[in-house]
This record gives structure tokens, sequence and C-alpha cells, in this order.
């Protein structure tokens, strides 16, 4: 009997050789991520065919930089000379005067798609010394992919620091112990850096696409699934060692009490996300399996490193308030208790109400702009090529330098080029013929990453499409905007559904019941809406955002229904437990009671993970970090601890029909 340490030991020696090996794939997961838009589309979308058939003329995969140089009192021939004398990276045109004025000009570079952040970053340090007077900035689809990847390096550091540090300061107020939130932390470095080896394993070897958001997600979903889990752990291992004195057993007790409601969790949002496989962007295929091996990783820490630390410390690792044996459960009393006693003297009060609070936030839902942004408004904070394209769009037609593509018959041409001068185009060029195709290269009016400029290669596309017999099909940056949103709408519509589906199958077979996941999954969706309308309050008013990507809802909703649920999970597992022993109205009570405390702990801590993405300077990062935290939040302290409680006291043994708990006595 004295050799049980044995086993935790081994464990805790595998994991720490695990944790050596693994953990510096973290830092390196940037190294294969790719933040190319354009490679993120179905081979079946019309710019995706048009990049593919442009091949024949000559065009290898290329990004466009656009060196934009600006003196206020006009270019001089020192200014023209020194940008046709740089040495570019890349295939430049010739120096463009700005035909609006003489204050600007324009070099076009075309950039390899394979390295474009390297190649801008070269082609800036060419720029860095220009004449006294002239600015000079780069723009274009390269910049943008270099500013992004820029802005995602704060990944491997930052992030992680202020997903760490934030932890840690909520563990510390939770259990005031010092060497508890350092085992925990502990546990999730080494379910991160499990699942960042993989990922960068199947990446590196084209298994899955990853990208600078994915990888953001990656590192918050690990850090704050992990915690939660701990957290649902260590509470009902302190509760056993309350009540026995031997830690080996105490442990035993709380594992297989924890191990279904935890694995069904981890399960729920595996299942969850695994979902974005159904995507027909492969971008958010690639979060799907991503997010997955997190959630797993997670687990895997949370149920063998962590279970074997916490027994070889036993009740040291509670350090100074140590659990004794016999001391009363702090769990049973206090705060969770008197809600428990309003919800009891009032349960249907007390859901109409709040039913009543989410659907007035469910209200603003249609406040919410998630149509799509530009690309240039993803970022938060200054960049050049915001900068550079706001300057080239002062002097040179907007979509000047990432021309629109429209490839048609040769024999058709004229008259696709007359039909494509619609509103909104500056000029349309000729610019070739290959294999029966004719190249007409469109410069629009404004910007190519703007919403006005996808609003007119929509018009340009119906206009072409109308030519007979020419099989017009348009591409290019503006093209490739356009069909990446439509993607993402048409992935709401298909993946939620299956969400729904997924999620109501892995609560049936948990709870053995019917009603208690409809249920369930209704709140959980009821907490959705109302967290998407506050969201479009506080975007449209508070931040002044421009808008929300379309894939935005989707997140959120896989996210935040997913994890949202899990709470429900933790609560109504040992609702039920209690209620075998108490009948359905006191083990709802009593359920609540006993883990009020520790979900509201997981809650914080996720929530406060999330938030924690907000420190990257990225549109999409910080809208999806508001929606989870915020809405993680009012599922922790308002649905899980009043609406689900509540409806459940109210339905009474029901609630678990058809199984035999729905034909107990109460």
């Amino acid at each position: 009997m004295r050799a049980r340490w044995i086993l935790p030991a081994l464990i805790t020696v595998a994991w720490l050789a695990l944790g050596g090996f693994a953990g510096p794939y973290t830092g390196k997961l940037s190294q294969v991520a790719v933040n190319d838009s354009t490679a993120f589309l179905p081979a079946s979308a019309e710019a995706t065919e048009v990049a593919e058939q442009l091949k024949a003329f000559g065009d290898q995969r290329s990004l466009p930089a656009i060196v934009v140089a600006e003196r206020a009192s006009g270019m001089t021939e020192a200014d023209r000379a020194y940008l046709a004398g740089i040495a570019y990276p890349g295939k430049a045109s010739p120096v463009l005067p700005s035909e609006q004025d003489d204050q600007a000009a324009q070099v076009i570079v075309a950039i390899d798609a394979a390295e474009p952040a390297d190649a801008v970053a070269d082609l800036r340090a060419a720029l860095a010394h220009p004449p006294d007077g002239l600015t000079v900035l780069v723009a274009g689809p390269a910049a943008q992919i270099a500013d992004l990847k820029e802005a995602f390096g704060g990944i491997d550091g930052l992030l992680l620091l202020v997903a760490g540090a934030v932890v840690a300061l909520i563990l510390i107020m939770v259990y005031r112990s010092p060497l508890l939130p350092f085992i925990v932390l502990l546990s999730g470095g080494f379910a991160l850096g499990t699942a960042s080896l993989a990922v960068y394993l199947l990446a590196d070897n084209d298994v899955l696409d990853l990208n600078g958001q994915s990888q953001g997600i990656l590192s918050i979903l690990v850090f704050g699934a992990a915690t939660d889990y701990a957290l649902l752990l260590v509470s009902r291992f302190r509760e056993e060692l309350r009540d026995t004195d031997d830690r080996y057993q105490a442990m035993r007790t709380a594992w297989r009490a924890t191990i279904e409601p935890i694995a069904a969790s981890a399960g729920t949002v595996v299942l969850g996300v695994l979902c974005l496989l159904f995507s027909d962007l492969n971008s958010n295929k690639g979060l799907g399996p991503v997010a997955a091996i997190g959630i797993g990783a997670a687990l895997l820490a949370s149920i063998t490193f962590l279970p074997a630390v916490l027994v070889l410390f036993g009740r040291t690792a509670f350090w100074p308030k140590r659990p004794t044996l016999g001391s009363p459960h702090p769990e049973s009393g206090g705060l969770w208790a008197r809600v428990a006693g309003l919800i009891s003297a009032r349960p249907r009060l007390t859901w109409v109400l709040t039913t009543l609070v989410l659907l007035v936030g469910v209200a603003f839902v249609p406040q919410l702009k998630a149509s799509g942004t530009a690309q240039s408004d993803v970022f938060l904070n200054d960049v050049d090529s915001v900068a550079g394209q706001e300057l080239l769009s002062r002097h040179f037609p907007g979509g000047s330098g990432a021309p629109t593509v429209v490839l048609a018959r040769a024999a058709r041409a004229p008259a696709v080029a007359r039909a494509a001068d619609v509103d909104g185009v500056s000029t349309v060029e000729p610019r070739g013929e290959a294999n029966g195709l004719a190249r007409l290269d469109v410069v629009l009016d404004d910007p190519a990453d703007s919403e006005a400029g996808i609003a007119t290669v929509q018009r340009l596309r119906d206009a072409v499409r109308a030519v007979p017999d020419a099989d017009a099909k348009v591409g290019g940056p503006t093209a490739t905007q356009l069909d990446t949103q439509r993607t993402s709408k048409r992935d709401r519509l298909v993946i939620i559904p299956i969400v729904l589906l997924v999620i109501f199958l892995v609560l049936a077979a948990l709870l053995r019941s019917l009603l208690a996941p409809l249920l369930l999954i209704a709140t959980v969706v009821l907490s959705f809406g109302a967290t998407m309308g506050v969201s479009a309050l506080v975007f449209n008013g508070i931040f002044g955002f421009p808008g929300a990507d379309p894939v935005v809802p989707l997140f959120g909703f896989v996210f935040l229904v997913a994890l949202g649920i899990d709470y429900n999970i933790f609560l109504m597992t040992r609702v039920r437990e209690e209620s075998r022993a108490l009948g359905a109205r006191e083990g709802v009570l009593r359920g609540l009671t006993i883990t009020g405390g520790v979900i509201t702990s997981a809650g914080v801590v996720l929530a406060a993970t999330f938030s924690a993405l907000a420190v990257l300077p990225i549109l999409f990062l910080a809208q999806i970090a508001f929606i989870v935290a915020f809405g993680v939040l009012l599922d922790t302290l308002i649905v899980r601890s009043l609406l689900v409680p509540a409806l459940a006291v109210d339905i009474g043994r029901w609630i678990w029909w058809p199984s035999r708990l729905s034909r107990a006595d109460d």
C-alpha cells in the first residue's frame, strides 16, 4: 500500500519529460502559420478558378506590394530617380506618377506569395532612408499580410504572459494558496505544449491550415479549458479530503466523480469545433482540428498530470488553508445557499424574469453589423499598410496596384470590356490572351479592400456575366474578399444547426434525458442571442468598430454554445447525482449550492483568459474576446445560476424524462 505513490510519480515524470520536449513548439507555431486569405477559399469559388486560369498567362503566384511616395510641394526628379533606383525584392513596374496631381508616385512590386512578409520587410528596409521631405510607404495585399504577421507576433509572448498572469491572479484569490495556482498553470502549460507539438507537425506537413487567429485561439482555449477542468477536480478533491484521511482514496473518489462531466465537457467542445470541418473556408476548417487538439490536450493533462501531482502533495497543495478531516464544507453554505433558497421560494418568477432580461439583449441583435469590413480595418493600431493605402487613395484610383481581373472568351473580349465599365470602375485594360481566354485588368475607384470596392466587384460580375457566350469570370484581391464573405455567410447557415444537433446528442447521452438537453440548449442559445445583442451595442456605440467579419457570429456561436454548455454539464451532472438520493427538487438545490463557487470561478477564469485576446491589435480577435468573455459570464452568472436551476425546480422530476428519475418520487 505504501507504494501507491509510484504510479503518480511516474505519470508526473513522464509529463515533465513531454513538457520539456514539446514546450518550445509553442513558440514555433508562427513559423507554420499562413495569413494569406487567398489560400483559404474553396476550389469552387470564382476567385479561385480565376487564379488557376491565370497561370496560363504566366502569372505566377504573386501578391502586389505598392510603394507609394508623396511630397506635398510636388515630386522632384531626384524623388523619381530614388524610387527607380531601389533594388526591389520582386518584379517592379516603372515609376508611375499620379495623373491627378504631381505630388505622388507609385511603384507596383510583384511579391512572391510564398514569403510575402519577408519580402515586404526587405522592401521596407530598402526604403528606410528616403530623400528629406519625401514620405514613402508600402501598401497593398502583400503589405497587409506582413503587418498581420507582425501583429500576430505577440501571440508567442505577450498573449501567453497576460493569460497566465490573469489565471494565476484569479486562482490565488480563489484558493488563497501560492502552490495550487502554480500546479494548475503547469498543467495548462504542459497541455499547450503538447497541443502545439501536434499542431506544428500537422501544419508543417500540410495536413491542416494554421493562421494567426487559430494560433491565438488555441493558446487561450487550452489555458481556459485546462483551468476549468482543474477547478472542478481540485474542488471535489478538497471536498473529499474533508471526509477521509486517505488522500489516495480522496483522489480516487474525486477523479471518478469528475471524469464524466470533464470528459463530457471536453467531448462537447471537441465535437462542436469539429463541426467547423463542414465549412467551405479552409481557415475555418483549420480552426476545427486545431481547437479540438487543444481541448484534447487540456483534457489529457487534467485527468493524468493534475491528479498525479495533487495526490503526491496531498493537503499540502492547499497550504496554508489545508482541508482537515471533519472540517465543515464551505461549498454547502454562504452565498450559494442563499441563491438556492431564493430559487426554491419562487422558481417560476426567477426563470421568467431572467428570461425577460435575456430577451432585452436579444432585441438588439439586428444592430450587429457583420456583413464584412475592409481588410485595412482589421488593424486596431497604426500600421504602414493602412497609412499607405490612405496616401494612395488621395492621389490615385483606390484600386491601383491591386486590379480586379476579368477572364472571358477572347472573341467576346470587346463586349466584356464595354460591359465592365460599371459605376465604381476607373479603367479597363486588356492584358493579353491565352488558351482562348482574354484577360482584362480592372482598376477600381475605391480601395481594393474596401466595402465600396467589394460592391463594385459585385456590379462588375453581374455586368460581365450578362454578356452572351463570354463565360466571363471575375477574380483578384477584391473578388477574393467578396467570395470569402459569401462563403462565411453560407457557413453560418450550415454549421450552426449541425452544432446544435451534436450538442443535443451529447447531452442526451450524458444526462439520460431528452427534455433536459432541449431546455439546456434553449437557455444557451438564448444567452448567445443576448450576448450578440449587447455586443452590437458595445461595438457600435462604445468602441466604434467599423463592423465585423461574417465569421465572427459563427465563431462566437461555436465557442459560446460549446463552452457555455460546459457549466450546465458541470451543474446538471451533480444535480443528477444528488437527485438520486434527495429527489429532483432538493437535488437541484443541493447541486447548485455545492457547485456554485467552483463553476463561477471557472467561468471567471475562462472569461478572463479570452479577454487576453484583446491585447493583440486585431479587430476580429478583439470582438471574439468580448463576445466569449461576456457570454461566458452571462452563462455562468445568470443562465447556470438562476435560469437553469429555476426551470429544473419548476418542472420537477419531469426534467429527467424519459429516464427513471422522471418517475421517481420527490
